[in-house]
């Protein structure tokens, strides 16, 4: 498979990072990094690939290692989310910045479309200034505020 920094090439690698899971589980293998760019590289994936992938593999301030065991991305997406972006980063030779966030997170609802979307918890800007002039619409109404 050739990667590409595209939601069509995304949806195939979220896919493919499910179908691999349930393999090594089959397997009776770990789920990590170190085991799935194995099994999708092959001879390719060396010490020195897995580290360069392990090393832009940041979630939550702390690098992931190769051998950390991986939960289901269909339940914890945030974590493959940033292993994805390090692997597409790693094969095309080009920066994190440049992996484009919103079609890889439009590429994971439509792998796993019963799940929570990555960025559910995100507040718009536009939102929030208008929950509060609604509440404070709502109290005036109801004669709590002046």
């Amino acid at each position: 498979m050739e990667i590409q920094n595209d939601k069509e090439s995304f949806v195939l690698l979220w896919r493919m990072l499910e179908r691999t899971r349930r393999v090594l589980a089959g397997q009776y293998k770990r789920f990590c990094i170190r085991n799935v760019l194995k099994a999708w590289f092959g001879v390719r994936a060396t010490d020195e690939f897995i580290w360069q992938v392990c090393s832009r593999t940041v979630v939550g301030d702390e690098q992931v290692c190769g051998n950390d065991q991986l939960p289901p991305p269909s339940l914890y997406p945030r974590k493959h989310r940033e292993l994805l972006r390090a692997i597409v980063a790693t094969e095309l030779g080009i920066g994190l910045r440049h992996v484009k966030l919103s079609e890889l997170d439009a590429a994971y609802s439509i792998a796993f479309p019963n799940s929570t979307p990555i960025n559910v918890n995100k507040k718009k800007r536009n939102g929030t200034n208008s929950t509060i002039k609604q509440s404070s619409k709502t109290l005036r109404a109801l004669g709590f505020a002046e």
